[in-house]
C-alpha cells in the first residue's frame, strides 16, 4: 500500500466525521422546531412566522448531508478496496455518444486500443503515488459533469485525483473523452460531492445494491465509459451471474429495445431528477 492512498482514506474519514457532526446539529434544530409546532401549532398562522420556511430549509440541508454521507461512505469503500490486495480489475470502457447505433459502432475503440490506454488499478495507484504535493484518491467513480441547470445530465466513468477539503469538491479526470470532443486529450473537472457516485466493489458482489426487475438504474453502456438510464430486466442473483440484463432508454433497434449485459459493479441507483 502507498502512503498517499492511506492519507486520502484518512481525509475521507475526517470529512465523514464533519458531515455527521453537521447532521447532528441540523437534527437538533429540527427536533426543537417539531416540539415548538407540536406544543403551539397555531404559531404558523401568525403573520411573519417563519417556522415552516425554516423547517423546509433544515429538511433540505438534512437531505443533502445524508446524500453526502452516503457518497463519502461509498467512496471510502472504494478507497479501502484499492488499498487491499485485489484480483485483476475490469477493463475500462470507451465513452461514446448515445445518439444512435451507427455512431456507437463508429466511435467504439478496438480491444487493442482499450488495452493500451487502460492500465490496471495497481498502475493507477503507483502513478498517483509518484505525484508530489497531491493527496490523490485514485479510484474510479461515476461523475455528472454537466451543471444542475443543463438540459441533460451527462455521467461518465472518471478517476478521482484530488479532494479539496476547503471547497468540498472532487477533482476528477476523464481519461478517455469521445472522438467527437473538441479536444482528444484527457479532461479534468472540479465537481461537488453531489455529482459523484462511487461504484460497488468489483470483487465483492455483496457490496452492490440488488435492483429488482423493472427498476430504473444508471449504468455504463457496453463498450463505453458513459452512463445512461436503463431498466433492469434481470438481476445477477436471479441469473446466478455477476451481470445485469438491462434495456437502455433511447437504444431502439428495429423497433425494439435490445437487452444488454452489464457487470454489477457498473450499475448504480438512478439519481433523483435525472434528465436524459
Amino acid at each position: 500500500m502507498s502512503s498517499p492512498d492511506v492519507v486520502s482514506l484518512l481525509e475521507s474519514s475526517k470529512e465523514l466525521d464533519r458531515v455527521r457532526k453537521e447532521q447532528e446539529e441540523i437534527l437538533s434544530e429540527i427536533n426543537k422546531l417539531h416540539k415548538k409546532l407540536q406544543t403551539t401549532p397555531e404559531v404558523v398562522e401568525k403573520p411573519g412566522d417563519t417556522s415552516l420556511a425554516r423547517l423546509k430549509v433544515l429538511y433540505t440541508q438534512a437531505k443533502d448531508l445524508s446524500e453526502s454521507e452516503a457518497n463519502i461512505s461509498s467512496l471510502m469503500l472504494s478507497q479501502i478496496d484499492g488499498i487491499l490486495p485485489t484480483g485483476p480489475q475490469g477493463q475500462t470502457r470507451r465513452r461514446i455518444g448515445k445518439e444512435g447505433n451507427e455512431q456507437k459502432r463508429k466511435r467504439v475503440k478496438t480491444e487493442s486500443d482499450i488495452s493500451r490506454l487502460n492500465p490496471t488499478m495497481r498502475n493507477h495507484l503507483e502513478a498517483c503515488a509518484s505525484l508530489k504535493g497531491e493527496q490523490l484518491i485514485s479510484c474510479q467513480v461515476a461523475a455528472r459533469v454537466t451543471p444542475r441547470n443543463a438540459d441533460k445530465d451527462e455521467w461518465f466513468v472518471v478517476k478521482v485525483i484530488h479532494f479539496d477539503k476547503e471547497s468540498k469538491e472532487f477533482e476528477v479526470l476523464d481519461e478517455e473523452p469521445g472522438d467527437d470532443e473538441e479536444s482528444s486529450g484527457q479532461r479534468q473537472y472540479k465537481l461537488p460531492m453531489g455529482n459523484i457516485i462511487a461504484f460497488p466493489k468489483s470483487n465483492d458482489p455483496s457490496s452492490a445494491q440488488d435492483f429488482p426487475p423493472g427498476k430504473h438504474v444508471l449504468a455504463v453502456y457496453p463498450g463505453t465509459t458513459a452512463l445512461y438510464k436503463a431498466t433492469v430486466v434481470q438481476g445477477p442473483r436471479r441469473r446466478k451471474t455477476e451481470d445485469y440484463v438491462l434495456e437502455f432508454d433511447d437504444d431502439e433497434e428495429d423497433g425494439s429495445l435490445p437487452q444488454r449485459t452489464v457487470p454489477f459493479h457498473k450499475v448504480v441507483l438512478l439519481p433523483e431528477g435525472h434528465r436524459q
